[in-house]
C-alpha cells in the first residue's frame, strides 16, 4: 500500500517524490464543476426549476462514487431541467459561476511550460464554452442540452443531444478523451496530467502520469498522486518546478 504524506498543510502525495518538472508533461487535463469552477451547474440551473434539493442528491452520489451508471443519473437529472430557459441559465452564468481560485495562475503556467489544456466534463457545452475561451483551452468534451423550437422557444426538452462521438459524456468518455487527446498530440498518457474532484474522473487520473485530486470526494483523493484539500488549483505549481 502506497504511504501518503503531509506535504504541506492540505497538500497530501503519494507515489512519487517531489519536485516533478513541469515541462516533462505535455498535457493537463481538467474536469470543471467544482474543480476549475466554483458550482456544479446541472444543481444550479434544477434551482431555477424549483428542483434543486431533488438534483443535488443525485449529483452527490454520484460524484461519490454511489450511483455507479453516471448517464442513467445525469438523463434523471437532465429531465427535472424541463422548462428551463435559457435565460435562466445565463443568470447561472453571470450571477453564480466563477473559476476556482489558482484556475488561472495553473493553466497559465502550464501553458508557459508548454502544455496543451483540456477540458473535459459531464456538464454542458453552454458552460464549458466560456470557461474554455476565458481560460484559452485547447480541446473540449461536454454534453449539449437539447433546447425547444417552435412554442416553448429557449426552453430545455429535459433531454441531451447526441453527438458525433457519442450520448454522454461520463467517466469513461472522459478516459476516452484523455487517451485520444494524447495520440493527437503523440505523447504517452504518461505525459499527461489529469485533474478533478469525483468518481466520473478517476478514469481519466487512472491513466495520467499524475493524477490530482482537488477537493474531492475521498474515493478520489484516497486514489489520487496529489490530493489539494486545502487553497487553490496552483497549490499543484507546489510540487511541479
Amino acid at each position: 500500500m502506497t504511504t501518503t504524506t503531509e506535504f504541506a498543510p492540505g497538500l497530501t502525495l503519494q507515489g512519487f517524490t517531489p519536485p516533478l518538472n513541469l515541462s516533462d508533461f505535455k498535457l493537463i487535463a481538467f474536469d470543471m464543476d467544482s474543480t476549475l469552477i466554483n458550482i456544479e451547474c446541472v444543481d444550479e440551473i434544477a434551482d431555477a426549476a424549483g428542483r434543486k434539493p431533488e438534483v443535488a442528491a443525485i449529483t452527490e452520489a454520484a460524484m461519490r462514487g454511489e450511483i455507479t451508471d453516471y448517464k442513467d443519473s445525469l438523463r434523471r437529472r437532465v429531465a427535472l431541467l424541463r422548462g428551463v430557459t435559457v435565460a435562466d441559465m445565463e443568470q447561472v452564468l453571470t450571477q453564480r459561476l466563477q473559476l476556482n481560485p489558482g484556475a488561472e495562475a495553473l493553466v497559465k503556467a502550464c501553458k508557459a511550460a508548454g502544455l496543451k489544456v483540456l477540458l473535459v466534463s459531464g456538464g454542458f457545452t453552454y458552460f464549458t464554452d466560456v470557461v474554455s475561451d476565458r481560460l484559452g483551452i485547447d480541446y473540449t468534451r461536454s454534453n449539449v442540452l437539447e433546447i425547444e423550437s417552435g412554442p416553448n422557444c429557449g426552453q430545455l426538452t429535459g433531454r441531451m443531444v447526441d453527438q458525433p462521438w457519442g450520448d454522454i459524456c461520463d467517466g469513461e468518455e472522459k478516459r476516452k478523451m484523455l487517451l485520444e487527446t494524447c495520440a493527437l498530440l503523440g505523447i504517452s498518457p504518461q505525459q499527461a496530467i489529469a485533474m478533478g474532484d469525483g468518481a466520473n474522473d478517476l478514469p481519466m487520473m487512472g491513466e495520467a502520469g499524475l493524477s490530482v485530486a482537488y477537493h474531492a470526494k475521498p474515493a478520489v483523493r484516497a486514489q489520487a498522486m496529489v490530493a489539494i484539500n486545502e487553497g487553490g488549483l496552483d497549490r499543484l505549481l507546489d510540487v511541479l518546478r
